[in-house]
């Protein structure tokens, strides 16, 4: 849960107060790969996961936040609707800056102590 408090899991930014819910990076690469494939069950094999949970990802998505990503087919096939091109559009550079961030602050394995 996002918030300023001391017993809260994440802090923010001293007055930052998130316009939406929490999205999981997984949910976002999912929409991104999907996006790619326009094809549930190709989409689901690339990120090894089912096909029926990746419609639960992509329906819980779309309901969290009230906007259609995709036009569903009877044959597992989706095209983006508007809403979608810019949500992933968005997605992505929300990636490639996680990736980002962990890269820059990541330490070589062999900087790490272990100790037993």
């Amino acid at each position: 849960m996002w918030g300023n408090s001391g017993n809260s899991k994440y802090s923010c930014p001293e007055g930052f107060k998130p316009m939406l819910p929490q999205v999981d990076v997984r949910h976002l690469y999912s929409v991104v790969i999907l996006a790619e494939e326009l094809n549930f069950t190709r989409a689901a094999h690339r990120l090894r996961i089912t096909q029926s949970a990746l419609s639960r990802q992509i329906t819980e998505l779309e309901t969290q936040h009230g906007f259609q990503l995709f036009n569903r087919d009877r044959k597992r096939a989706a095209q983006l609707t508007e809403a979608g091109r810019t949500f992933v559009q968005e997605a992505r550079s929300a990636l490639l800056h996680a990736d980002r961030a962990i890269i820059l602050h990541a330490r070589p394995i062999t900087d790490m102590r272990m100790c037993c």
